[in-house]
């Protein structure tokens, strides 16, 4: 069986230009992972054929735990249709939204490389689509063809970049409504703008939104009354209309002035 020792020592050179790719900008990493087959975004079909053949395809109903954090990885994990929640809990139950992972992301991609137990929770959010490989087998891939070593780096990088923006929020955002603005603001950036303002789609309850914030469901209840006697948003079901997005940016510290 091929171990993690071997295939490190085996590749360091892969794994120096692997190490020389994490310390570029993330934002010019992390935006060309778009598909979960695609670890190798070359014209090489035979290559990608083999790394298809690997995979296991299997679907999960919503609210599907498909790994904890202190689980050891056993395969490595491909999110090809839905959406999963990313959390972490602390010593008290607590529990932290670190980010949402899309259809093209590999899940826990970290902890598979390297062998440590996930440090995060992956739910699903709805019906999941996933294809998953097994960690052995997919280290003797990358053994055997290194250049897929420079997806796995993006994939990587795009992980730090999530984590760097909920650091961002938690940490430069001292109270629940600046918190909760900056939030909006970044799934601003995925809505449709309108006559009326930002459209979003937000299928979360206020106790999730409180995960994204560590802030309790009745503090975020009482923040989205205030945004909207302060016209600054509306809402209908699961629709929010972002009505004044510079008055969320002076909430959230990050208003920018011309």
């Amino acid at each position: 069986m091929h171990t993690l020792a071997a295939w490190q020592s085996s590749n360091r050179a892969a794994m120096e230009g692997l190490m020389g790719i994490m310390r570029g900008t993330a934002s010019d990493n992390f935006r060309f992972v778009t598909r979960p087959s695609h670890l190798i975004e070359r014209p090489w079909a035979k290559v990608q054929i083999e790394l298809d053949s690997l995979k296991r395809v299997f679907e999960c109903v919503a609210q599907t735990v498909i790994f904890s954090e202190d689980e050891l990885p056993t395969s490595v994990i491909y999110l090809v249709k839905g959406q999963v929640k990313l959390s972490m809990n602390s010593s008290s139950g607590r529990r932290l939204i670190l980010g949402i992972a899309n259809p093209g992301e590999t899940l826990g991609l970290a902890a598979s490389l390297c062998g440590n137990r996930y440090d995060t929770t992956a739910e699903t959010l709805s019906r999941c689509k996933l294809a998953s490989i097994d960690r052995d087998i997919y280290l003797d891939f990358l053994a055997k063809h290194p250049a897929a070593y420079e997806n796995v780096a993006r994939e990587l990088c795009l992980d730090r970049t999530r984590a760097h923006e909920q650091l961002r929020t938690m940490g430069l955002a001292a109270t629940a409504p600046a918190r909760l603005a900056r939030l909006l603001l970044e799934w601003c950036d995925d809505g449709q703008k309108t006559n009326q303002g930002t459209r979003l789609s937000c299928a979360f309850t206020h106790g999730e939104i409180g995960e994204f914030i560590g802030a309790s469901r009745e503090t975020v209840t009482r923040i989205f009354s205030d945004f909207k006697c302060q016209d600054l948003l509306k809402s209908k079901g699961s629709t929010l209309i972002i009505s004044n997005v510079k008055a969320l940016e002076l909430y959230a510290g990050v208003l920018k002035f011309d």
